[in-house]
């Protein structure tokens, strides 16, 4: 079966295609079928990945998946939370999609690391929801929901990964997500929580 994602993120492609290796998919970038990105109004990621499915769903008259993630900060009530990837506002005329998306990455972490100056609760978690869909008027999506806990650190670290990865340090590995490589990122992360869900539900409801 081909699997749109609704998503432009080369990175997240990649984890992608790992976490659902072996189930019988071929996971397709929206961008490679000339599927623009969708909105993204609401204030819940489950909302806004339903929304993202589904244009995705209505564009290619197939199935499709969305991902929408972030970081959610408990000393700044959850913040930035669906508004993570566009947390600080940018200008910039730089025409390569990868090379903006990490200078909006470096402004966001720079502006978390503001908001949090003097705060001394750095708790924060990571979250993926993950909704799949048949078809655009889909009446049950299938939907799975990551969170992977840490700390946000006072300055970023390690140099793999993207978005706040240098930022979320997890307790229990002793490091940044940005210090483990894609396999170890893969084993333990919000997405890889979500993906093992939703691969459950793609072999049981699907019958993939």
């Amino acid at each position: 079966m081909r699997l749109v994602l609704a998503s432009n993120n080369a990175k997240k492609l990649s984890e992608l295609r790992v976490l659902l290796a072996g189930i019988d998919v071929e996971l397709v970038a929206q961008g490679d079928l000339g599927i623009p990105e969708a909105d993204e109004p609401f204030h819940t990621f489950i909302e806004n990945a339903l929304v993202k499915a589904r244009q995705a769903a209505h564009a290619c008259s197939g199935a499709a998946i969305a991902d929408d993630s972030g970081v959610c900060v408990d000393a700044l009530g959850g913040e930035p939370g669906v508004a993570s990837a566009h947390y600080a506002v940018i200008a910039t005329d730089e025409p390569d999609r990868e090379a903006r998306r990490r200078i909006q990455d470096s402004a966001n972490n720079a502006r978390l690391l503001q908001r949090l100056e003097g705060a001394s609760d750095r708790r924060a978690h990571f979250v993926s929801t993950l909704v799949a869909v048949r078809h655009a008027q889909d009446p049950q999506p299938l939907v799975a929901v990551g969170r992977w806990p840490g700390e946000i650190l006072g300055a970023p670290r390690g140099a793999q990964g993207f978005g706040y990865d240098p930022l979320m340090f997890i307790p229990e590995l002793g490091c940044s997500v940005a210090e483990l490589d894609a396999a170890q990122k893969n084993a333990h992360s919000h997405r890889a929580l979500a993906c093992a869900q939703m691969r459950l539900l793609l072999r049981d409801v699907w019958r993939l």
